[in-house]
């Protein structure tokens, strides 16, 4: 019993390095095909994925946001619902068990966040014409929810756009990696299809 929640302790860790893709995939050898799969499935490329992971939750399986404090110290009830790897709200993610996710996928679970990354980004693609590889504008529209997005909310929020913009390079930054060791992480025998 104490083996099993070690090794579950250890799969959800946060990987050491979360800046460097290969390096992610490397700790984390179960994440590359994850997020094949999903790109398989959704087309999302794992880079834009993982990017969009990073902002969220810097791969932090249990995240949440901070309470608040009354007074300067009383714990008071978060301010959202967000949770997980992906900080997907509570509504979010019941209308992605809906229409894509299976009856048992969890937030916290990475190959769960990985789908509904990749799905919540098809979604983006389908009602709001953004190109699955367009990280900054599939953040904004992440972020702001397709209403908002359509709406263009983001437009009264320049810390927003200056983060999407980030997301984005990051995104660069981990497609760049990932062509360094692409060919390595699928010949060690971490990847199957």
């Amino acid at each position: 019993m104490i083996t099993l929640l070690l090794l579950s302790a250890c799969t959800n860790s946060q990987p050491q390095n979360t800046k460097n893709l290969c390096d992610i995939f490397r700790e984390k050898e179960d994440w590359y095909e994850y997020t094949q799969n999903s790109y398989a499935t959704w087309g999302v490329p794992t880079h834009v994925q993982m990017a969009i992971m990073h902002q969220e939750s810097r791969f932090v399986a249990d995240a949440q946001p901070p309470r608040p404090r009354v007074l300067g110290f009383i714990p008071w009830f978060r301010n959202s619902s967000a949770y997980g790897y992906p900080q997907a709200q509570d509504s979010t993610w019941d209308w992605y068990l809906d229409e894509a996710g299976s009856w048992s996928a969890d937030r916290d679970d990475f190959e769960d966040a990985s789908d509904f990354v990749s799905w919540y980004c098809t979604v983006s693609h389908k009602k709001l014409g953004i190109s699955k590889w367009d990280t900054a504008n599939q953040y904004l529209a992440y972020h702001e929810g397709h209403t908002g997005y359509k709406r263009k909310s983001y437009l009264k929020k320049p810390w927003l756009i200056k983060i999407s913009k980030k997301v984005d390079k990051q995104a660069r930054i981990y497609n760049q990696q990932l062509k360094g060791c692409k060919e390595e992480l699928e010949s060690s025998g971490w990847f199957f299809w």
